[in-house]
């Protein structure tokens, strides 16, 4: 297992934590959480299982925990998870008098990770 990384961020005077860790050799998976507030509003999962025993592993593990740790500060930064935190509340922290009313889209978590996993190969 693999030290993981851990950063607060500042975006739109809101502070946000993210959170990477390897899951070990009994669950090869490099997890990346977002959080706000304490609440999870994006997660990423990476399998690592075909990499275990090669050479070169743990580096190659190493790298793709700094990459998936830096794609999410960079879908942080550029408004990706905006939504997730507006409470009806602008931009500079007035309350808006009017919020529009939208009706709530339902979606599966695994919907919503498919979405995000699908967006980030595109770029």
């Amino acid at each position: 297992m693999l030290t993981g990384f851990n950063n607060n961020i500042t975006y739109k005077d809101k502070v946000y934590h993210i959170q990477t860790e390897d899951g070990g050799i009994k669950n090869p998976v490099i997890t990346t959480l977002l959080y706000y507030k304490g609440a999870v509003i994006a997660s990423k999962k990476t399998d690592y299982t075909d990499l275990l025993g090669k050479e070169g592993h743990k580096k190659t593990i190493r790298e793709m925990m700094e990459r998936q740790h830096k794609i999410m500060i960079k879908a942080l930064l550029t408004g990706k998870f905006d939504t997730h935190t507006s409470s009806g509340r602008s931009d500079t922290g007035a309350t808006t008098n009017n919020p529009p009313k939208k009706k709530p889209i339902r979606k599966s978590l695994d919907d919503v990770l498919l979405d995000y996993i699908s967006e980030g190969e595109d770029k």
